[in-house]
């Protein structure tokens, strides 16, 4: 139907001008006098005539309207299925989008290729300078001041902070290497707890944890990222109390950690995992990026899995629910 009426709209002036031939052929011969039958005759003759090319017209436009449809999915790929034009100035349409598209072609080529330069060196930089933060950190563990436990907890924000420059480049990168495999899920929790352990000595925060036995399919880097950065938002915004790592033995199993910190917003909550929002707390802790949740719903997204923030102002809790992964495994 909306192929029929698109065909009326274009062929309007046609149809007009029949209908007016028509009419203006009609009187001409009712003023002469002559019989009806002498006049419906050519008439009938004619609109037969007109409606046979119709039809062929209509069933041409049909196959090229259908045509166009499907070209719709794929211009961005090809231009070769363009219908063929029917006049000069369908041609120099064609002509003007096949310029267009090759114009697209040189330019999205160039910012690939900006990207994947980017990528390359910025991931070079970001391996680069773990080698001086090493380095300090062994100092550091030699030295004897006061102020070695803080200066710690500086350098350490700093790693984090490059794995996180690190992690948002190489998660649009065609050449991530993402490696799924079965994992224990207390084993990569223990690996988050004990980077942040000195923190929750030195803010005297209690941990609760239960260890468990699941086994998760998962990339192990990845959800370590993510299991981080959540500890790290938990110690950040909770000065006294208490951080829980809890795992609910559900169908998926689901992971929740919960603090009792200042809580978040009711009124930020729907937009925390947003790129660069940083909400209420954002704005009264200046170090705040807006980055890493974002990270940590991209990457669950990448896993299959679904990261959800509850929060009053008792604390915030966040869970994961490790469903199974909607990627191909690779050894």
């Amino acid at each position: 139907m909306k192929c029929f009426a698109s065909f009326l709209r274009r062929s309007r002036y046609a149809i007009i001008a029949v209908l007016v031939t028509a009419a203006a052929f009609s009187l001409s011969m009712a003023l002469y006098g002559m019989e009806f039958s002498a006049v419906a005759y050519p008439l009938i003759v004619c609109g037969a005539v007109c409606a046979v090319m119709g039809a062929v017209a209509f069933f041409r436009y049909k196959r090229k309207y259908s045509a166009l449809n499907q070209l719709c999915g794929e211009i961005l790929i090809s231009l070769e299925n363009l219908p063929d034009p029917d006049d000069d100035n369908e041609e120099r349409y064609q002509e003007l989008l096949e310029t267009l598209f090759l114009e697209k072609n040189v330019l999205s080529a160039a910012a690939d290729k900006r990207y994947d330069d980017l990528t390359v060196y910025f991931s070079l930089w970001a391996h680069q300078i773990k080698t001086p933060i090493t380095a300090l950190s062994l100092a550091l563990q030699s030295a004897e001041f006061s102020e070695k436990d803080e200066f710690s907890e500086y350098l350490q924000r700093i790693e984090q902070y490059v794995e996180m420059a690190l992690c948002y480049v190489q998660l649009d990168s065609d050449n991530s290497d993402l490696v799924i495999r079965e994992h224990s899920l207390d084993d990569i929790v223990k690996q988050a707890i004990r980077r942040f352990s000195k923190q929750f000595i030195r803010r005297k925060l209690t941990l609760v944890y239960e260890p468990s036995d699941i086994t998760v399919l998962t990339d192990e880097k990845l959800l370590l990222f993510v299991i981080e950065q959540l500890i790290s938002n938990a110690l950040k915004y909770t000065p006294r109390g208490s951080i829980e790592i809890a795992l609910e033995p559900a169908d998926p199993p689901v992971l929740t950690i919960s603090d009792t910190g200042i809580g978040i917003a009711s009124e930020d909550l729907p937009r925390i995992f947003e790129r660069g929002f940083t909400g209420s707390n954002g704005r009264t802790d200046k170090r705040a990026t807006g980055i890493g949740l974002y990270l940590c719903k991209r990457i669950c997204e990448r896993l299959g899995y679904s990261i959800v923030a509850l929060s009053n102002n008792s604390g915030t809790q966040v869970r994961v629910t490790l469903c199974q992964p909607h990627v191909d495994t690779r050894e």
